[in-house]
């Protein structure tokens, strides 16, 4: 069983999002997909949690968590999305970033775009990786 981390700072959007797609589209016996930040929010974003729900996944059960090292030991790969700086480095990991727009205080439509971009992106690693 492999472990992915979806790494940004607040964990409120885009590593939300990407976990739960990759969770939703991998075989589960093969893969787990596990979204954290290195400064996490009080809530999943607003916007984010609408645009889920109209692809029919509920984040309202969704809390940001911090990425620790516990947390983090055995990933296989670390996806980190826009935090810069402040993306955060996991030993043995393989890493990735994508640069995703972050969806808070967006309109329900450029969140909608983001969404279907890390929707993509989730498709195209799950195909790549064979999870």
């Amino acid at each position: 069983m492999k472990t992915i981390i979806f790494a940004c700072v607040h964990n409120a959007g885009r590593s939300q999002m990407a976990a739960a797609f990759f969770n939703a589209m991998a075989n589960p016996e093969a893969a787990r997909g596990i979204s954290a930040g290195t400064q996490p929010g009080e809530r999943v974003h607003p916007e984010v949690l609408e645009a889920m729900r109209e692809v029919g996944i509920d984040l309202s059960g969704a809390k940001p968590q911090k990425l620790t090292d516990e947390l983090a030991a055995g990933a296989a790969l670390l996806i980190t999305m826009g935090c810069g700086d402040a993306c955060p480095v996991v030993p043995g990991a393989r890493r990735d970033d994508w640069p995703l727009q972050d969806p808070k205080g967006q309109s329900l439509e450029q969140v909608r775009k983001i969404r279907d971009e890390v929707k993509e992106r989730i498709r195209r690693l799950l195909a790549e990786e064979g999870w």
